[in-house]
């Protein structure tokens, strides 16, 4: 037996009512719906909440709710009636719901009872985004021994002592557990809570009880897409019902409610031809397609929707929405066939021209252009058997360009008639056929050009013995014109390349001759074979000319003598060990060459005295000595070398070989003894080179150290620092002071000849107070004064001296102390007791300047005195 039953709670609560379905099989599996979802919702446990905030009509709200069995498809319904209840019945409902900590049974001596199981404590379902007011009580957690013992009650876990901390608290007297804000369930969807009972102690008192708060979701959130542009295609000319793509929104309410459920539809379409609507969107998965027939990419290329995606199953009075842009580009397909623009083209060509374009073929096509709808590709289904023309497609234009492969010959074809055909890289679709259009004609003409002389055969082989006199005809080499419509003259022959210079041609017949002797050894043939290149030329316009190779394959004679290699050997005074091995060569060839005889000669009588030599192989002989000891040194042995040729060849080389002392393994103890020791002249030159050069640049330092003493010296004698007129006062005729004036220090003076006249004072060293050297009038140059030992003598000599000099200045005189060019708006320094230097101007002021202008304030100052 099945029933459906409403407890009900006062509005003021969190939940409305309770639903509950009680059924004689436990197993059954319902799903509650209400038949006003848009104003109360129903939880899969049975709760009933208010989807929004409304007011009630003081008169009774009817809505049903329904019970549906998911495999029997029955179904049941209840009738649920709201109505205001009185303020003081609303306060009474308003009594706080107790969590009473489960009692656990004593244990008693003697016997065992049965425990029960522990409670399940129902969820607390609290909705989100609650305006309070805060803190907001939910439930009182006791105990039942709180009438016994003083108890001190706290919940534990994340939302109260566990980040994010502080959203749920508990009088920790009462008991009372409490929200402190408004709850987000996108954030956090329920909290697990662990509630706690100890004594004024501490001690546990009961077990923790598990407390779990369901945020109840409400709709608080729009449905976002995940672009806000989305983009599409579909071929043209499909069919309806062709996909075309899939928009997604998303919601964050709870998509199990309601409120996160999404509904989508097409709001707009542009353009609205050739329908207004031509694409449909599956509410549900978003997805778009086709539903009419007529896309044409030709007439439209875009088009443009507008999506919208709203909550609530799509309810437009409750639901929140949102909108984004799905643009569906129509993509091209081969429905337009490439079209010539003319059935026949014209183009001409050069004989013998390659890589050349003869003619451009245009095509037009209404296809998406840079396509393989709209690439073109062409093929010649005619007039070119042998594959002298080849067409390749401009990439840019999709012209076909004819382009010549192979030469063409003016004399065997002077005109090409080629059919082509244009296609696109793909098939056509499907019922398209290719019009007339689609191929054309290209007439080709060839025009005749002044060809090359070609020699028969181009490269001509001789064979020839080597040694031929100079003057001697080798063969005849001559080529032919293959222009046979033009009127020119006979063809000219010249020598184009010929290593050795040993042939010449002539110019009419082309018969070539020698010049100078062939040899086969010359460093100029390469494997027996001599090349000479000769040159044929015609008179058209413009000349042309052609090249042949004359290759002459010269056969060996017996021309050339064997000698030994190498020339010299080592060998040791006695018998034991002193065999040296030699080899013969013979710049000829077989049969002309080896196998060689060996001997030495009759003369000297020495030689066979001394050495003896056997041969060992066809070209190899081992010489060695005949008497059992030599003195050390150098010693010629001639070897007299003959070949197999016929006639046979002979010569005789000399062998340097050097005779020493040997150790008991053969080698010689001495050879640095015997060859003499010493380097050779290059390494003698080059070490003599470089002690020079090391001398040099010792010679240049040493004086280089000596002129940089000699003027550091002159600096110190001539610009003392006290005397450097650029930073200091100068006293040039300070007068007074007594007797503690005349010390003087006249050790300077007691080697004049140490300083240095003008003439020899390096550049750039000179007092400061000297007077420039200007250009002047050369006089005698006053002779140095001697070198007196008494300084008086040498006072009256110099003395003497400057009054004979007639370059001295004056003795009142402009001084120049430190010349700064010519112009100066000073006057002269040497004038101030002349008259003209203002005898009127009042110079006491000079006695206020102190002690050191008091000789020109008691000369120029105080009246008449």
């Amino acid at each position: 037996m099945e029933s459906l039953t409403a407890d009900h709670f006062p509005l003021s609560s969190i939940p409305s009512l309770q639903l509950r379905f009680r059924s004689c099989e436990e197993s059954r599996k319902v799903n509650f719906e209400s038949s006003a979802p848009s104003e109360f919702r129903v939880s899969e446990d049975g709760v009933v909440y208010a989807a929004r905030s409304f007011q009630i009509s003081p008169g009774l709200t009817e809505f049903l709710l329904y019970a549906n069995d998911k495999e029997t498809q029955e179904k049941w319904q209840v009738a649920v009636k709201l109505a205001l209840e009185p303020e003081d019945s609303v306060k009474e409902q308003k009594k706080m719901e107790d969590i009473v900590f489960p009692r656990h049974p004593n244990k008693h001596i003697g016997h065992l009872r049965r425990q029960k199981r522990d409670w399940v404590i129902p969820p607390i379902n609290l909705p989100e985004n609650s305006r309070g007011p805060f803190p907001q009580e939910l439930v009182r957690i006791r105990s039942d021994r709180d009438k016994s013992l003083s108890l001190r009650y706290s919940v534990t876990g994340p939302g109260a002592d566990q980040p994010p901390t502080g959203i749920f608290i508990i009088n920790p007297i009462s008991g009372q557990l409490s929200v402190t804000k408004p709850l987000d369930r996108e954030q956090i969807a329920s909290f697990h809570l662990r509630a706690h009972a100890v004594d004024v102690n501490g001690n546990q008192v009961e077990n923790p009880i598990d407390i779990v708060i369901n945020v109840i979701d409400m709709n608080d959130n729009r449905p976002e897409f995940l672009h806000q542009v989305w983009n599409g295609s579909v071929p043209e000319g499909s069919k309806p019902g062709t996909y075309v793509m899939t928009v997604t929104a998303i919601d964050a309410d709870d998509p199990n409610q309601l409120n996160g459920m999404l509904r989508y539809r097409i709001l707009s379409q542009a353009p609205s031809t050739p329908s207004p609507s031509m694409f449909t969107i599956n509410n549900e998965t978003g997805d778009i397609i086709t539903v009419a027939a007529g896309l044409d990419r030709e007439k439209v290329q875009q088009y443009t929707l507008i999506i919208q995606a709203t909550d609530m199953e799509g309810n437009p009075t409750y639901g929140l929405s949102n909108t984004a842009t799905a643009v569906i580009t129509v993509t091209d397909v081969n429905d337009n066939p490439p079209e010539f623009t003319a059935m026949i083209f014209y183009g001409e060509v050069p004989e013998n021209r390659v890589d050349v374009t003869v003619a451009n073929l245009t095509v037009t096509d209404k296809d998406q252009p840079h396509t393989p709808a709209w690439n073109a590709m062409y093929r010649m289904t005619g007039g070119d058997p042998t594959g002298r023309f080849t067409i390749n497609t401009d990439p840019n234009s999709n012209d076909g360009l004819v382009t010549v492969v192979k030469p063409i010959d003016f004399e065997t074809n002077r005109m090409f008639v080629l059919t082509v055909a244009a296609e696109n890289q793909v098939p056509l679709a499907k019922g398209i056929q290719h019009p007339p259009q689609s191929t054309a004609t290209v007439s080709i003409t060839v025009i005749d050009v002044n060809e090359s002389p070609i020699f028969v055969p181009v490269t001509k082989l001789v064979r020839q013995e080597e040694g031929l006199l100079a003057g001697k005809v080798l063969t005849s080499f001559t080529a032919q014109d293959p222009d046979r419509y033009m009127q020119q003259t006979t063809l000219r022959y010249s020598k184009l390349s010929d290593p050795a210079n040993w042939l010449k041609i002539d110019s009419i017949n082309g018969q070539v001759t020698t010049i100078g002797v062939l040899d086969r050894e010359s460093p100029h043939v390469k494997n027996n074979m001599y090349n000479a290149t000769f040159l044929a030329s015609d008179n058209g316009i413009p000349p042309m000319s052609g090249t042949g190779t004359l290759q002459i394959y010269l056969l060996d004679i017996n021309d050339n003598a064997p000698r030994v290699d190498p020339q010299e050997a080592t060998t040791c005074q006695t018998l034991q060990p002193n065999a040296t091995n030699i080899t013969a060569i013979d710049d000829d060839i077989d049969p002309n060459a080896g196998p060689f005889a060996f001997e030495l000669p009759h003369h000297p009588s020495s030689v066979r005295n001394n050495w003896t030599i056997i041969r060992i192989s066809g070209d190899q002989a081992q010489l060695a000595l005949r008497i059992k000891y030599l003195e050390a040194g150098i010693y010629d042995v001639p070897i007299i070398i003959t070949d197999s040729g016929n006639p046979p060849k002979s010569s005789t080389s000399i062998l340097k070989v050097k005779v020493c002392q040997c150790d008991l393994n053969g080698d010689c103890t001495d050879a640095d003894r015997i060859v003499g020791a010493g380097l050779g002249t290059g390494a003698i030159i080059a070490i003599l080179l470089c002690i020079i050069i090391l001398l040099v640049l010792v010679l240049l330092f040493v004086v280089w150290m000596k002129r940089r003493d000699k003027e550091r010296q002159a600096k110190q004698l001539l610009i003392d620092p006290e005397d450097d007129v650029r930073d200091n006062i100068l006293k040039y005729d300070e007068e007074g002071g007594g007797e503690e004036d005349q010390d003087y220090d006249l050790s300077q003076l007691q080697q004049p000849d140490t300083i240095e006249p003008d003439a020899i004072k390096p550049v750039g060293i000179r007092r400061l107070d000297e007077r420039p050297i200007h250009a002047e009038p050369q006089y005698p140059v006053r002779s140095a004064a001697p070198h007196p030992g008494d300084i008086g003598d040498f006072i009256n000599e110099g003395l003497k001296a400057a009054d004979n000099d007639p370059t001295a200045p004056p003795y009142d005189s402009l001084l120049v102390f430190d010349y700064e060019g010519s112009g100066s708006t000073a006057g002269s320094l040497s004038s101030l007791n002349s008259s003209s230097s203002g005898g009127e101007q009042d110079y006491d002021y000079l006695n206020d300047w102190g002690p050191r202008f008091k000789k020109l304030a008691d000369m120029y100052g105080g009246g008449d005195d």
